[in-house]
């Protein structure tokens, strides 16, 4: 993957990188081994924040490790999960699992793994998804997803969700975003996503929500930017039944020069950086 320099002459951070693995009871029973790249900053005083990040329906590309790095340089550590090879799915709308809350052991699981490291403070652990990996992570800020994967006083301290399908939640069984835990929200979108049709997707999203958890989710909309707008990949075309509003068809994704990864700032919230 070619990434390109960091702005402002701004040099890459010098990071401890593990490759890990770690177990995780699947929904079905059965118990999965979860990959993951760890990136530590080195020389960090003392435990501080940390993020996980979540795929796509395509798997791991150019956008993780692009936002990782993005992270790594205000400090923050990193854990880049693999939640499809585990389970020997190739990705794509018909390789992906049945339903995105298949994979909330996986970023739980990943969260205790992050909350153990003596470099990481548990208070300030952040969830990062793009698309697929969005409405895991639109899904995970709920109290009954944490109440479920992590024991008493321990949640997720923000979420940041690219282009998570903004249509779908409290109208598709399973999809419920109801009773969030209180931490930041943030929802990225294009303004020409297809999977919500143009200019939609942040009317669509804040009607379906309760008063009190729309207080926790701010929206971002970009104006011309189509579902995938981060991404440095050259454009493509799907079939995914989740388009146009489910009445499916074809998908676009296109990355455009900008915006560009979301400065760590965002992250401000849990990280204690201004």
């Amino acid at each position: 993957m070619s990434l390109t320099p960091p702005a402002d002459g701004e040099a890459f951070p010098t990071l401890l990188t593990r490759h890990l693995c770690f177990p995780v009871q699947a929904l079905d029973g059965t118990t999965v081994q979860i990959g993951g790249r760890l990136q530590l900053p080195v020389g960090a005083d003392g435990p501080g924040p940390a993020v996980v990040i979540a795929h796509g329906s395509n798997g791991i590309d150019s956008r993780g490790q692009a936002h990782a790095l993005d992270l790594n340089r205000a400090g923050v550590t990193t854990l880049e999960l693999d939640m499809f090879g585990a389970r020997g799915l190739a990705g794509g709308a018909a390789g992906r699992p049945a339903a995105a809350h298949e994979n909330l052991p996986d970023v739980f699981g990943a969260f205790a793994v992050l909350a153990a490291h003596p470099q990481v403070d548990a208070r300030r652990i952040g969830l990062l998804g793009f698309s697929w990996g969005g409405v895991v992570t639109l899904l995970g800020a709920t109290r009954q997803a944490r109440d479920l994967y992590l024991p008493a006083g321990q949640q997720f301290a923000a979420h940041a969700a690219f282009y998570p399908a903004c249509w779908i939640y409290n109208t598709v069984p399973g999809y419920a975003l109801r009773g969030l835990t209180g931490a930041s929200v943030l929802v990225l979108v294009g303004g020409q996503d297809r999977y919500d049709d143009p200019g939609e997707e942040d009317r669509e999203l804040i009607a379906g929500l309760d008063p009190v958890d729309r207080a926790h989710i701010r929206t971002v909309v970009y104006p011309g930017a189509e579902h995938g707008f981060n991404m440095f990949e050259a454009p493509y075309t799907y079939h995914d039944p989740f388009v146009h509003r489910g009445r499916g068809g074809e998908g676009l994704s296109a990355p455009i020069r900008r915006p560009g990864p979301p400065p760590a700032s965002k992250w401000s919230s849990f990280s204690g950086r201004r």
